[in-house]
């Protein structure tokens, strides 16, 4: 029996597509989701402000260029094993923070640079024209440079969560959760008989990040105000080569 036989076999078992049992896929994805879902809303809430504010102020820039290297060097397991190990040291949960600690780093360097890029990006006059009608500083970054900035740090949040889905299946080494990727761990520790669950959960991997960037270029299409993708469309199509 080859490998695709032994997927076909394993998929067809009767608890395989349980939404209450952790051998079922549907259940696996929703925990996949979860743990990348949070992640992503932790490190928003961190890196999003800290960058506006200091996109804003026009500060920050070598930290912002830093952290691009270092979104760029760090292998995410890596920091998994780094947090597993500090955690088992300090006797915290390892089934659950390791993970998130290791995706939350892992986030941080797209959302911050997106944020900080998209702001400084955007053109002085429609903020030298909002603060000479009163607009206090705390009103113009939050009126018009984040909405402005938005298609841009959208990008960097889908940049962020395709790398979250694709890491949490690689925590399932060291967590007991792991989402699609507790299929990949448990077949390979089945030897030859396994290789029909890890074909499967691969495949259970790839589809849902596929279904990801389906979704986010959805919401980038819909979170964007219309008149705004007009205006940048009309720049980019009259701005000279």
């Amino acid at each position: 029996m080859n490998a695709f036989e032994q997927a076909l076999e394993w998929l067809g078992q009767p608890d395989r597509w349980s939404w209450t049992a952790p051998s079922g896929i549907p259940y696996r994805t929703l925990e996949h989701l979860g743990f990348s879902a949070l992640s992503l809303v932790i490190a928003a809430a961190l890196a999003v402000p800290s960058a506006l504010v200091l996109a804003h102020y026009r500060r920050g820039a070598f930290l912002a260029s830093s952290a691009v290297n270092i979104g760029r060097a760090i292998p995410s397991f890596g920091l998994i094993i780094l947090f597993w190990y500090l955690a088992s040291r300090w006797e915290v949960n390892t089934s659950f923070w390791p993970l998130l600690l290791a995706l939350v780093a892992l986030a941080l360097p797209p959302l911050f640079t997106n944020t900080y890029a998209g702001v400084v990006s955007l053109e002085p006059e429609s903020v030298d024209a909002a603060r000479g009608i009163g607009h206090t500083e705390v009103q113009i970054m939050l009126r018009i440079e984040l909405p402005l900035a938005l298609p841009v740090v959208l990008a960097g949040a889908r940049v962020a969560f395709l790398q979250l889905v694709a890491t949490v299946a690689i925590g399932a080494i060291v967590n007991n959760g792991g989402g699609l990727g507790r299929f990949i761990v448990d077949g390979f520790a089945e030897g030859a008989r396994g290789y029909g669950e890890i074909l499967a959960g691969g495949l259970a991997v790839i589809v849902l990040a596929l279904a990801c960037e389906g979704v986010f270029a959805l919401l980038e299409r819909f979170a964007v105000p219309r008149g705004l993708a007009l205006s940048r469309q009309a720049t980019m199509t009259t701005r000279p080569a």
